[in-house]
């Protein structure tokens, strides 16, 4: 990712984000911001914030506001990975130790509520009412879909459920992204403007997450930053198990993820894995997430040309050619 042509463009920015970052824990715990430090320093893809600059810069948002946009797009991304790890019982993540590995739950949630908070103070310094209720109505979003997840359990078996949750898990945020980088460019949220870079982010982020998806398939565990078929043993059917599910639906260990709520036994496991590669579903599935890059780039079309426009096509791009 640091080597993506994409990035050039916004690389003192992106350092400016990473400054504004490390600083949210300033005058606070040393604990606080030691976490604050840990997390930052896993690194990640920060393409959200990344997504927000093109996309702010395309339409001529103001760089100060833009720089405390994305930064708060960060936050809001990290604090709902430490929740979501405490939930999940994740020890790893990018390849680094979780916070709740380190740390009991109750210093684990308070460190996310931090973050939670210094989220929503860089979202009030955009000086943007609307990017403000943006930020509240996504997290609403977010929290949704994981208690839906928590109370229906993570093995859903319609293609109409699985779109409802990565739209809350991942979607929301990179829809977030630019939505909230056309409002501090002055586009109106009924405006076409507005509604097209809205739409741009939407169809990146439901294409970065079912390329995820796949990739908890195909990649290894240093890819992916966990163990491969990670979603199954922990009763989590996504798209290619979807697809594979449609053409064998009887497969007795995946019902077993379907009736169990996971699947532990390694051997049973990686047997399913490969049965899924084998199968063709994984292609059918970057098939999925191709066509929703396809109307990104359609959404683009309507946009002002120059170099942050092709860098947002790059993008849209890496997001399904990435470790494919």
């Amino acid at each position: 990712m640091s080597t993506a042509p994409f990035l050039t463009l916004v690389q003192e920015s992106l350092a400016e984000v990473e400054a504004l970052l490390a600083a949210q824990a300033d005058g606070y715990h040393p604990d606080l911001q030691a976490a604050l430090h840990h997390l930052l320093a896993a690194g990640g893809k920060r393409i959200r914030p990344t997504v927000a600059l093109l996309m702010g810069r395309l339409l001529g948002a103001p760089h100060d506001r833009l720089i405390i946009l994305a930064a708060a797009l960060e936050m809001l991304h990290t604090a709902t990975l430490v929740h979501d790890d405490l939930i999940d019982g994740a020890l790893l993540r990018r390849g680094m130790p979780t916070l709740n590995a380190q740390w009991s739950p109750a210093a684990t949630v308070l460190t996310g509520d931090f973050l939670f908070a210094r989220a929503a103070l860089l979202a009030t310094n955009t000086q943007s009412l609307h990017v403000m209720r943006l930020f509240t109505q996504t997290l609403a979003v977010i929290v949704d879909g994981e208690i839906r997840q928590l109370f229906e359990g993570g093995a859903f078996t319609s293609s109409e459920q699985y779109e409802h949750r990565i739209y809350a898990k991942t979607a929301s945020m990179f829809e977030l992204a630019t939505a909230a980088a056309a409002t501090l460019a002055g586009a109106a949220p009924e405006s076409p403007l507005y509604e097209t870079a809205r739409r741009y982010g939407y169809h990146i982020g439901m294409a970065f997450q079912i390329v995820d998806d796949i990739l908890d398939y195909q990649g290894d565990s240093r890819q992916v930053g966990k163990p491969v078929g990670n979603d199954l043993r922990n009763g989590l059917v996504t798209l290619p198990a979807l697809v594979y599910m449609e053409r064998h639906g009887q497969d007795p260990d995946l019902q077993a993820v379907l009736q169990n709520g996971g699947l532990y036994d390694a051997q049973r496991l990686n047997a399913l894995v490969r049965r899924i590669r084998e199968s063709g579903a994984l292609q059918t599935a970057a098939e999925a997430a191709r066509q929703h890059i396809a109307a990104a780039l359609d959404a683009l079309e309507d946009l002002p040309p120059g170099p942050e426009h092709e860098a947002l096509a790059a993008l849209a791009r890496y997001v399904v050619d990435r470790d494919f």
